[in-house]
């Protein structure tokens, strides 16, 4: 998955309350947790602010987290819902950039707790931050106009199509790996836009963030995936390195949505279809 670059490097951010079927409360505070003003959550989890999961995200990223309805929703989001509700705690998120994942850089000066992001795992970023489970298997999908005559990667590359991507992420690092010189866009949204204006006529991204945009009719109508490509990507959360009791609730939470069909349940509202494989 992604990162910005070009993006000026002090960011306003913006603290959005979520929860996932919750409004946050007015007046909300770094010691709303019952009065006792405590940053020890249940299982001895320490919280950088008392009474909330704090979590680091980059939006949008539909599926995963976007802006519904002036609420931050997705199938992330769920997910983390479902840790904060175990510790006792409920959850907001700060929209960061995603460049920051990579170093950990606002999980290790205490803004966060953790990164949500659609973030593939890799022995990189392994360096930096330590990964939850797996709880996503993530292909690469290959989405061109109806009308372009492309049928695959290598068709693409054949013809000398232009290429786009989002830029740093590891479907940017797959097709330049293939000898492409993409084009590289900010975010994901900004991916499907330059193929809408014609700046690209192809765009590789994550298969996923494909299924949500052609839920859209008029996007449906107008573009198809050509190719779909097994990179063997899977997404993880992320948290400071050593902090292994958040590491472990988030584990256990994974694990028990899993098993008692939460997990399928989220996925088919979030993602489509259920893939058995997902659970992998």
């Amino acid at each position: 998955m992604h990162t910005v670059p070009g993006r000026r490097a002090h960011i306003p951010a913006r603290l959005l309350a979520v929860t996932a079927g919750l409004l946050l409360a007015a007046a909300c505070t770094s010691t709303d947790d019952g009065g006792s003003g405590t940053k020890t959550a249940a299982g001895g989890v320490e919280l950088v602010k008392a009474g909330q999961l704090t979590t680091c995200t980059h939006l949008p990223y539909p599926p995963f987290q976007s802006e519904i309805d002036g609420k931050v929703q997705g199938f992330d989001v769920s997910l983390i819902d479902l840790v904060a509700k175990d510790l006792g705690v409920k959850q907001e998120i700060l929209d960061t950039p995603f460049e920051n994942f990579k170093t950990g850089a606002f999980l290790n000066s205490g803004e966060c707790d953790l990164a949500a992001a659609g973030m593939t795992i890799t022995a990189e970023r392994k360096k930096n931050v330590d990964f939850s489970d797996p709880y996503f298997d993530a292909t690469q999908a290959l989405l061109v106009d109806k009308g372009s005559g492309i049928t695959s990667l290598a068709d693409a590359k054949a013809k000398k199509v232009k290429l786009g991507a989002q830029a740093q992420t590891t479907g940017e690092d797959y097709v330049k790996s293939q000898g492409f010189d993409p084009v590289s866009f900010e975010s994901s949204d900004a991916v499907l836009n330059g193929l809408r204006s014609g700046q690209v006529k192809a765009v590789v991204i994550d298969y996923p963030v494909v299924q949500g945009w052609l839920k859209t009719k008029a996007n449906a109508d107008a573009f198809q995936v050509a190719d779909n490509i097994n990179t063997g990507e899977q997404y993880g959360f992320t948290v400071k390195k050593g902090n292994t009791k958040l590491l472990a609730a988030i584990n256990k939470a994974l694990s028990e949505a899993k098993a008692d069909g939460t997990y399928k349940k989220l996925y088919e509202k979030w993602i489509g279809p259920y893939d058995e494989s997902a659970t992998s």
